[in-house]
């Protein structure tokens, strides 16, 4: 089955009954994977979360994982949202403290499906330190970034992946520190599978994380969020439709570029966007060396 062909909304594939007799909707196309119970969202209008999470179970649903085989951890944070809408194993944790959790789950069940959902100030910030060495370790899980340039759910304060001359509630007349390159920092640290897309680019952000989900290793997907309210609104993007014309308009794809020229210019707000599949590399995963050392370990000391 084409992959164009398993994501129309109204395929067998996705509606398996159709509308009630005068019903204006059939069943939603990924109710296996929804907490309809928790619906609806609590994201502003404009926001690139709903996008985001759209794609990702739909790319869990094309790869064929079934809700009771993987795991979704996030932080704080509207993307920390994330882990309340999707009917799966679910955890949403302490600031920071996604990637040390998951890192947990995944050593005690090497065959669960684990992801983190979570924010560029969340991965970034405060959960900076535990975001290398898991890339460093290799650890079998993906984490999704979700990159709005701001603290979007607490006020709209500078952070980590902020525009050095934007202004934000904690940077009146603009800030002076320069920004993370996150590709370029997750592949640096050891990262197996690196990419950057936009909510506009909703087809190549679906493949990316199937070859995600389906890659053994720590995989990293950034994607560039529009934050209508707690950032374009002082930036001059105010509605999620402006964001995205701005993505439409400046981003180039370039699976080949060197990371350390994607950086997004700080000084510039309509340079040029490099997304694509920058990294796709094969390491032993942190769980296969681990698993033997231990059984090494084992036959040196002759316990069975």
């Amino acid at each position: 089955m084409s992959i164009r062909k398993s994501r129309d909304l109204f395929s067998p594939d996705y509606m398996d009954q159709k509308p009630a007799k005068g019903a204006a909707y059939g069943k939603h196309p990924l109710d296996g994977y929804l907490r309809k119970d928790r619906i609806p969202h609590i994201w502003c209008p404009g926001c690139g979360l709903g996008v985001i999470l759209n794609s990702y179970l739909r790319a869990l649903k094309d790869t064929d994982i079934a809700p009771e085989d993987t795991a979704v951890i996030s932080g704080i944070g509207c993307s920390g949202r994330a882990a309340g809408y999707v009917d799966v194993d679910s955890f949403h944790v302490t600031h920071g403290r996604a990637i040390p959790f998951a890192t947990g789950l995944k050593v005690g069940n090497r065959d669960l499906v684990t992801t983190v959902f979570s924010g560029d100030g969340d991965l970034f910030a405060i959960g900076g330190n535990h975001f290398i060495h898991a890339a460093r370790r290799n650890v079998d899980f993906n984490v999704i970034c979700v990159n709005n340039f701001n603290y979007g759910m607490t006020g709209g304060q500078a952070g980590p992946t902020t525009p050095s001359e934007a202004e934000t509630s904690t940077t009146p007349w603009g800030g002076f520190e320069q920004p993370f390159n996150l590709p370029a920092v997750a592949a640096g640290a050891g990262a197996v599978y690196v990419a950057r897309w936009t909510t506009f680019h909703v087809e190549q952000l679906i493949n990316s994380l199937e070859k995600a989900l389906k890659k053994k290793g720590f995989c990293f997907i950034e994607v560039l969020s529009p934050c209508p309210t707690g950032y374009g609104r002082k930036v001059g993007l105010k509605t999620g439709v402006k964001t995205m014309n701005h993505f439409k308009e400046n981003s180039e794809i370039d699976h080949d570029a060197d990371l350390a020229d994607v950086a997004l210019d700080p000084d510039d707000p309509n340079s040029k966007i490099i997304v694509g599949d920058f990294i796709d590399r094969e390491a032993p995963t942190y769980q296969d060396v681990r698993g033997k050392v231990f059984e090494e370990a084992r036959k040196k000391l002759g316990v069975e």
